[in-house]
């Protein structure tokens, strides 16, 4: 356990940057946007970029509150569930209700607060791994939101779709919003008390226990905070495709944990941080993106998904291996 009057730049480079992941993972973008030039000229346009910047924000999103659970050496397992809850809210009220869309998106952000609110403490209360509270959560979520809705559920009004879609001066202006987000969220973790508890808590909790680092406010932070992400998430997705659906956010559970891991946290909390876990969110975005302009039939694209990734975490761990 680091002493907690440990300076800031050393901090930095023992928590928050302790190998070379982000620059693995940002070599890895470069040699895929000249792969992607070479297939196709109309990869490497501006506009296309704009767009890889844009198909990112969902994921985005929900990557950026799971980031913050793992840095305390738990995950949350919820959030494929609850951004199908909230997605499936902010349609079936917008459309039902007198108050539209306003009362839609409070609806559902009271309810990815209140899940938050329950994870955390639930995982204090049993104290049981936030796997096994997260995982049980996320079924409780998808019973009742089947129990709402078999199927799509409502509409979003006229107009709600530019929460996706909008731009200005052709730049994604949600995409760009979720992106200083990130860089918020930096800085709070390298600068606010309660960000540098987060990775001492992951480091060491006992020792952070022990130190009279508040770990219980930590642990209720993280899991509302990862809740309010997904939730956040599945308003976006809402104003994406114009309805919900109850399983709209069935892959975005392990597609969560994906950037995370690839962009250089460890799943035993204390390393990484949220810079990597962007430059992750934007390496899958643009796989995925170059996937399509080269054609590559839709069996197979997870496939070249998977190995992608197993070969980023790959290099990470031999990285790790080399400073040990």
């Amino acid at each position: 356990m680091h002493s907690l009057t440990e300076n800031r730049s050393g901090f930095f480079r023992r928590h928050v940057a302790p190998n070379g992941a982000g620059y693995i993972v940002l070599a890895l973008i470069l040699a895929l946007f000249v792969a992607g030039a070479t297939v196709n000229d109309r990869f490497s346009t501006l506009s296309n970029v704009l767009n890889i910047h844009q198909q990112s924000t969902g994921l985005a999103l929900v990557a950026l509150g799971q980031t913050l659970a793992v840095l305390t050496g738990g995950i949350d397992l919820s959030v494929g569930s609850l951004i199908s809850v909230t997605a499936t809210l902010t349609s079936g009220l917008s459309e039902s209700t007198q108050g539209g869309w306003q009362i839609a998106i409070a609806a559902a952000l009271a309810v990815s607060l209140a899940v938050g609110l329950l994870n955390g403490l639930l995982v204090l209360w049993l104290r049981v791994h936030p796997l096994i509270v997260t995982l049980g959560m996320g079924a409780v979520l998808q019973g009742g939101i089947l129990y709402y809705a078999n199927g799509p559920a409502g509409s979003v009004p006229d107009g709600f779709d530019a929460l996706a879609y909008g731009r200005y001066a052709n730049v994604p202006v949600t995409a760009t919003i979720v992106l200083l987000l990130y860089l918020a969220v930096s800085y709070f973790m390298r600068n606010a008390r309660l960000g540098r508890y987060v990775y001492l808590v992951g480091d060491d909790e006992h020792a952070a226990t022990l130190s009279g680092i508040p770990r219980k406010r930590v642990i209720v932070f993280v899991y509302t905070f990862s809740s309010l992400c997904a939730g956040l998430t599945g308003i976006y997705l809402a104003a994406q495709f114009g309805s919900g659906q109850p399983y709209l956010g069935f892959n975005y559970t392990l597609a969560s944990i994906t950037p995370v891991v690839v962009g250089g946290t460890i799943l035993s909390g204390g390393r990484g941080g949220v810079i990597g876990t962007l430059l992750g969110v934007y390496l899958l975005s643009m796989l995925n993106n170059l996937i399509n302009f080269a054609g590559v039939p839709s069996q197979y694209q997870l496939i070249v998904q998977g190995v992608a990734i197993i070969a980023a975490v790959c290099i990470n761990v031999q990285q790790k291996r080399g400073i040990a």
